[in-house]
């Protein structure tokens, strides 16, 4: 059975009361933000933030021993989650926070097998009482084997759908990496349908490097859900570069290529397996030097909608120089302010019209590695970015910690959403 053919129900709408003044400020701000967007002369562009580490909460997740799990693929019972758990997606859903995780066993080749693992919070903080012991996806017998064994599933990011089910994009790894896609009506069972690219042009990026996903949305309520803008869904994708990618479905995905395609794809410059030929991606946007994003940039949380374009925060890593010590860089290649191979965020505003165009962009990070837990584990000066909700009238992010553990920062502005402009769509297009 096809899966988009489960719950095709409407998610049932909670009633809000809104108070006059903060109907009249919503409506002040959207109809300022749609002259900004025609004038073209918005300097002060709406962003996320800032938000304040929640310090004495934080790691909210951390490995465990005590967690076992039969593996099918081993056909022994694994300590699933001992070794690392980092790069969360986040979903509200009944009221809770559902935080799915990436988790690290120590058994694995190529630094451990990953799988993703639930746990559910009422406040979005405490996590522990609500974490299942075993996890919802992971290597099975299935249609992707070969690409998810031994490496595994890893950094999930999930939105909702128009029907009250679930999407979820991640990144299989075999040694090459590819980004796939898996469909959910409750977040605990979940269907694998292989590659996003597995249909585009020919099958030709099936197997190439592939990474990533995060899913445009619209802010309902709560929920962040899939949107489709003139017709089509749409995702940032990528590593190094960030492309885009467009789908009818949210299953079936094509990559948006450059107007005239032609060299080699690797996905990333030292991939040398499975490259495609003729066939360039769109790089929407890449690294810049001098910067803190010097050396890659890579999808964040999904992109939500505002009246005056596309939010999208992104990740990055600040270049490392070989010929340095310490990987230190003397010629203006990176921000000199962080430490080489820092990873580290900013923000970008996309055009509604056309996704693939960068209205702004961040000139310095606004979010980098500053506690202990950031700046040692697994790897060293890490903050990496990937669940994002609204959830009890704040914007909660969730971030992997030196990919060795989770926390959570907050942005505790009541006006948030009046100052961002999300306001709800009763329409499923824009």
């Amino acid at each position: 059975r096809d899966p988009r053919e489960i719950h095709r129900s409407p998610a049932p709408r909670q009633p809000r009361t809104v108070c006059p003044a903060r109907r009249k400020m919503r409506r002040l701000w959207f109809l300022f933000s749609l002259l900004l967007r025609f004038i073209g002369a918005a300097d002060d562009w709406p962003q996320f933030g800032p938000f304040i580490r929640m310090e004495h909460e934080n790691p909210v997740l951390e490995p465990r021993r005590d967690t076992t799990f039969l593996c099918p693929m081993h056909g022994r019972s694994i300590r699933w989650e001992e070794k690392d758990v980092f790069n969360p997606s986040a979903v509200v859903k009944d009221g809770k926070v559902h935080l799915i995780y990436r988790a690290e066993d120590t058994v694995g080749n190529l630094a451990g097998t990953s799988r993703l693992g639930l746990a559910v919070s009422q406040d979005g903080v405490e996590f522990d009482a609500g974490r299942r012991p075993e996890p919802i996806l992971f290597p099975d017998h299935d249609v992707n084997e070969a690409i998810e064994w031994q490496g595994g599933l890893e950094d999930p990011r999930v939105v909702q759908t128009e029907e009250g089910g679930y999407v979820m994009t991640y990144t299989s790894y075999d040694g090459t990496a590819r980004l796939c896609i898996a469909t959910s009506p409750d977040l605990l069972s979940w269907t694998k349908h292989g590659p996003a690219f597995k249909n585009a042009f020919g099958g030709e990026f099936g197997r190439a490097w592939t990474k990533s996903g995060a899913i445009v949305c619209r802010l309902v309520g709560s929920a962040l859900v899939a949107t489709k803008l003139n017709g089509k869904y749409w995702m940032y994708w990528g590593e190094n570069n960030v492309h885009a990618a467009a789908s009818d479905d949210l299953i079936n995905w094509e990559p948006i290529l450059e107007d005239h395609p032609g060299g080699i794809y690797r996905g990333r410059p030292d991939h040398q397996d499975a490259p495609v030929h003729g066939l360039a991606p769109f790089a929407v946007f890449g690294p810049r030097r001098g910067s803190f994003d010097s050396d890659l940039v890579e999808p964040g949380p999904p992109a939500v909608i505002t009246p005056v374009g596309i939010l999208f925060i992104y990740n990055s890593k600040n270049k490392w120089c070989d010929y340095g010590r310490n990987g230190k860089c003397e010629r203006g290649e990176n921000d000199a302010t962080i430490p080489p191979g820092t990873y580290s965020a900013g923000q970008v505003l996309l055009s509604l019209e056309d996704p693939t165009r960068v209205l702004h962009r961040t000139d310095h990070s606004f979010f980098k590695p500053e506690m202990q837990y950031e700046k040692t584990g697994q790897v060293a000066n890490v903050c990496f970015l990937e669940g994002l909700v609204y959830h009890r009238g704040e914007w909660l992010l969730y971030y992997g910690t030196a990919d060795s553990k989770i926390a959570v920062a907050k942005w505790p502005d009541p006006t948030a959403n009046v100052r961002l402009g999300t306001e709800e769509h009763q329409d499923g297009e824009l």
